[in-house]
C-alpha cells in the first residue's frame, strides 16, 4: 500500500499552559519516544509543516476570532520586556501564551499540508502529531485546550480548495467534538460521526444534532467492545452510504481506561480496531485517503501506546 506521512514541528512544543497542565509538551515527547523505541517511526515519511495562513484559517473561523487571538499574543510579546504577564486566560482550562498562536498556526498548517499531500497522492494517509488540539474550537470561540479547529480547517481546505464533494470526519475522543460540529453542521459535503462520554465536558452533542452529524454519546465506564458494537451498527452503514472521497480523523486517545481525564474504558487495541474500520471505508471509497489529527490523550504512556497502535494500522505494519 501507499506511504504514511508524519507531520509534526518543534513549534508545537513551545505552547505550554503551565506546570501540571495535562495538555503539555511532554505529550509529543512521549509519542516521539515510543515511535523511536518501537521502530514504527522508521516506517513513516516525515514531511514539512508550514504555518497556516489567514485565508486558510478563516475558512473555518471568523476573522474576528483570529484577530482577537493574534492581538492577545502580540500584547503578551510587547509587554514581556517590562515584566508583563506571561499568559492570558481564555477559560479556566485554556491559557494563551506568547507562543500559542504560533503553535496553533503550525498545527493547522500540518492539517493543510497533510491534506495536500494525501490528495495529491504523495501519501496514502497521514498523521499529524501536533498541539494544541482543535476539536473544541468553535467558529468564534477558543475553548477546551483548543484555539483553531485543525480538522475543520482541513475539511474546508479539501472541499473548497481541492473541490471534494463528500468528506467524512471521524471523531473518537472522551469529549464531544463540539467545535467541529459547530463549524461543519448542515454542510451537505460533510458527514461527521463520533462517540464521546456523556454527560461530560463540553456537555453537548446528545440533543438535536444536524442531519449530517451522527453522534454516539455513551455513559461513563463504557468498555471498548460496547463501543465497537455501536460503531459497527451505526457508523459503518452511514459511512458506506455516504461514500466519502476522503476521511479526516480527530484522534483523541483520552477514552483510554488509563486516562484520568475521563471515565471510558477503551484500550489501544480498541483504537487499532477503530482505525482499521476507518481504513476499510477509506480503501473502498476514497482511495485510502485519510488525514488523522491528534486530539486528546493525557496519560503519557497510554497516549504513546495508542498512537503507536493507530499508526501501525495506518502504515499497514
Amino acid at each position: 500500500m501507499g506511504k504514511t506521512g508524519y507531520f509534526t514541528h518543534r513549534d508545537c512544543w513551545k505552547h505550554d499552559m503551565g506546570p501540571g497542565h495535562p495538555e503539555c509538551p511532554a505529550r509529543l515527547d512521549a509519542i516521539e519516544d515510543r515511535l523511536l523505541v518501537t521502530g514504527v517511526g522508521d516506517a513513516l515519511e516525515r514531511a514539512e509543516v508550514p504555518l497556516a495562513t489567514l485565508p486558510q484559517i478563516t475558512r473555518a473561523h471568523g476573522v474576528a476570532h483570529m484577530e482577537h487571538l493574534e492581538e492577545l499574543s502580540q500584547r503578551l510579546i510587547e509587554d514581556a520586556p517590562a515584566g508583563g504577564p506571561d499568559h492570558a486566560q481564555i477559560d479556566p482550562d485554556t491559557t494563551l501564551t506568547r507562543f500559542t498562536v504560533l503553535a496553533a498556526r503550525r498545527a493547522a498548517g500540518a492539517a493543510i499540508a497533510a491534506t495536500d499531500a494525501v490528495v495529491s497522492g504523495e501519501f496514502e494517509n497521514a498523521f499529524c502529531a501536533v498541539r494544541p488540539p482543535g476539536h473544541h474550537a468553535c467558529r468564534d470561540q477558543a475553548m477546551g485546550f483548543c484555539f483553531f479547529n485543525n480538522i475543520a480547517i482541513a475539511v474546508r481546505h479539501a472541499t473548497e480548495h481541492h473541490g471534494l464533494e463528500r468528506v467524512a470526519v471521524v471523531d473518537f475522543d472522551v469529549h464531544h467534538g463540539n467545535g467541529t460540529e459547530d463549524i461543519l453542521s448542515n454542510d451537505p459535503r460533510v458527514l461527521m460521526v463520533g462517540f464521546f462520554q456523556h454527560p461530560f465536558y463540553p456537555f453537548s452533542g446528545a440533543e438535536h444534532p444536524a442531519s449530517n452529524m451522527l453522534n454516539l454519546p455513551v455513559p461513563a465506564y463504557t468498555k471498548g467492545m460496547d463501543v465497537r458494537e455501536m460503531i459497527e451498527a451505526c457508523w459503518m452503514p452511514r459511512l458506506e452510504e455516504f461514500k466519502p472521497q476522503m476521511i479526516f480523523v480527530s484522534a483523541g486517545f483520552d477514552a483510554h481506561r488509563d486516562d484520568e481525564l475521563g471515565q471510558l474504558r477503551l484500550n489501544e487495541h480498541d483504537f487499532a480496531w477503530i482505525t482499521s474500520r476507518v481504513v476499510d471505508i477509506a480503501r473502498r471509497h476514497a482511495g485510502g485517503r485519510i488525514v488523522s489529527m491528534l486530539e486528546g490523550g493525557y496519560n503519557l504512556d497510554a497516549l504513546a501506546r495508542s498512537v503507536e497502535a493507530h499508526l501501525r494500522v495506518l502504515a499497514d505494519l
